[in-house]
């Protein structure tokens, strides 16, 4: 997330922006696109294009397990989605809303380890903006993307809401704690929550202001389903106050992963972080 300049910081206190105005400061780095969507004759389905950038780490043959579509949102943005089929017999799909500055292309490789490695598929989207996705980055079309993920992956694979899991990572877990407040689910994964926007940018609010961006801390006591919160002790860009406020606002929240030591781009480098999904996912979540 960005910093904010003296002189931004006067003009936030002297005159308050909308919300949407802190989140596009905040939050939004989409990069070049590092993939596309090539369609075939009927132009009714669409085959995976990665460049460079997206630093793909497998085969073609890993490279065939994923779909591609685009969805339209309630917004009239067209989004870019992807499934990823990493276990025929999966248990549960993860809806995985993804960090700030990065886009599906780069996440690919990322989604064929994470869902190989805990046995779930992979369902994910670029937000408007961001990637093949229509539109521009901003706050609410951050929950109208989701909302169209949601419907994608319930109409599209007819998977039950008690068989997805929602995952989200950093700016990711706004929409995945607005997602989670309004529908019971499998589980939710927060990966470096945010208490909210301004929470982000003044650590020493305490309150959430009108003009705020992102209030997650005061949707997630409206969670029903079982909370996994993940957080690095040494986060530069979130801090780790915020992951501790998120899980004990959290009425469900189980066992946290405070990986110590980890930054905010880091985490998943620490081998407690599969171990503790793995725990979360097959022994956990199996005896509900």
């Amino acid at each position: 997330m960005n910093g904010l300049s003296f002189s931004e910081l006067c003009c936030l206190f002297c005159c308050p922006p909308c919300p949407s105005r802190i989140a596009a400061k905040l939050a939004f780095l989409p990069p070049e696109p590092t993939y596309s969507f090539i369609s075939d004759e009927t132009a009714s389905r669409y085959s995976l294009h990665l460049t460079e950038k997206a630093e793909w780490q497998y085969t073609q043959r890993e490279l065939d397990v994923i779909e591609v579509f685009m969805t339209r949102t309630s917004r009239g943005n067209r989004i870019a989605c992807m499934f990823v089929r990493c276990c025929p017999n999966a248990r549960y799909t993860i809806l995985f809303s993804h960090g700030n500055a990065v886009d599906l292309g780069q996440m690919s490789s990322f989604y064929i380890g994470l869902g190989s490695r805990i046995n779930c598929n992979i369902f994910s989207f670029d937000y408007s903006g961001y990637g093949t996705s229509s539109g521009r980055a901003s706050e609410k079309n951050l929950y109208s993307d989701i909302d169209a993920a949601w419907q994608a992956l319930r109409t599209r694979y007819g998977i039950s809401p008690q068989n997805v899991i929602l995952y989200g990572q950093s700016i990711g877990t706004v929409p995945t704690v607005d997602l989670a407040s309004r529908f019971e689910v499998g589980a939710v994964i927060l990966h470096s929550p945010l208490m909210s926007g301004m929470r982000v940018a003044f650590p020493e609010t305490k309150r959430t202001w009108f003009f705020d961006a992102f209030p997650s801390i005061d949707k997630v006591p409206k969670i029903t389903s079982p909370v996994l919160v993940i957080h690095g002790t040494e986060d530069e860009v979130i801090d780790f106050s915020h992951g501790l406020a998120i899980y004990e606002r959290c009425p469900r929240a189980v066992e946290p992963l405070w990986v110590e030591g980890a930054g905010h781009n880091d985490v998943e480098l620490f081998g407690q972080y599969l171990e503790r999904l793995k725990q979360f996912v097959n022994v956990e979540l199996a005896v509900n």
